[in-house]
């Protein structure tokens, strides 16, 4: 009878645990997207928490320049600067309104304009937009003031087609002079801040889809329904990007209201100039600082929240 053998089974090495090898891998890929934000974390850290932290403590020091300040958590210096200077706040988030306004108006038909029809213009335009930024902030606002001069043709033609009896009427101005009034400063702010209402504006309109206001057309809907349904809401990112990046330097400003203003057009940034640079209340300084910074804080989280944080996207 044949003998039967048992299959010979080679002998296997033992199988490699995969946890132990991929741990080390996992981890470096979970570890990468931290290190890749320490640098932008360590920026804020250094540049905006650090100087916050240090505003906030300058705030509640007492003392004076020649025998130095301490630390005493007084919080009544707030209650001093809002009491003191309230109507220099309420005016400067106005101003800053307004002219976060006027860009809007002023710079959107120009960045529909440049997205939508320049065609090979298009980067012309745009250099054309950016070109005040090539010149001294400083440098710009004097020019306001040439232009705007009592002899100047631009107060001329105002004068003759009656516009500073419209002016007087809004109360921009306190007689037929358009320089070191309201509408000065407000005209100096809306010249200087408009780029960057206009970039934000072109391109979230340059990444619009023709074809869906086609698609309106179609569907019957005239030219404006087409762009109060289409155009617009398409829009709202650029807009809320814009408004934002207009409204939050301009209503900290004061070089505006400084040269093309008078002394009742006076914004808290020109105060918070004064009490530091030439005053030396540095507390009180640093409380209107603080108080300006929680002011535009808590009107951008409200103005976020109503258009929609994803719009910000």
């Amino acid at each position: 009878m044949a003998s039967v053998h048992a299959p010979q089974v080679e002998p296997q090495a033992p199988a490699l645990s995969t946890g132990s090898a991929t741990t080390p891998a996992r981890r470096r890929r979970n570890v990468v997207p931290y290190v890749l934000l320490l640098p932008g974390m360590l920026w804020l850290v250094v540049f905006f928490v650090v100087p916050m932290i240090t505003l906030a403590s300058q705030s509640l020091q007492e003392g004076s320049v020649d025998q130095g300040y301490v630390f005493t958590g007084n919080v009544g210096v707030y209650g001093e600067a809002l009491s003191q200077y309230w109507e220099q706040l309420v005016r400067s988030i106005g101003y800053a309104a307004s002219a976060t306004v006027l860009a809007l108006l002023f710079g959107y038909p120009l960045a529909y304009f440049i997205a939508q029809k320049a065609g090979r213009w298009k980067n012309i335009l745009l250099v054309l937009v950016i070109a005040p930024f090539f010149t001294s902030f400083l440098i710009r606002t004097l020019a306001r003031q040439t232009i705007l001069s009592d002899g100047g043709w631009v107060a001329t033609a105002a004068k003759t087609t009656h516009v500073t009896d419209l002016l007087q009427l809004l109360r921009l101005t306190e007689n037929d002079r358009l320089m070191a009034s309201k509408f000065a400063v407000i005209c100096g702010l809306t010249y200087n801040f408009l780029p960057f209402m206009i970039l934000p504006l072109y391109a979230s309109l340059e990444r619009l889809d023709g074809r869906l206001v086609e698609a309106a057309g179609d569907l019957y809907a005239s030219p404006r329904e087409a762009f109060r349904h289409v155009t617009w809401p398409l829009s709202l990112p650029g807009v809320v990007a814009g408004t934002l990046l207009t409204f939050i330097p301009a209503a900290g400003d004061f070089i505006n209201s400084k040269l093309l203003g008078n002394t009742n057009t006076v914004m808290i940034g020109q105060v918070i100039d004064a009490q530091f640079l030439r005053v030396l209340n540095y507390p009180l300084a640093a409380a209107l600082s603080f108080v300006l910074l929680v002011l535009i804080v808590t009107l951008v989280a409200v103005y976020v929240r109503r258009a929609g944080t994803e719009e910000l996207v």
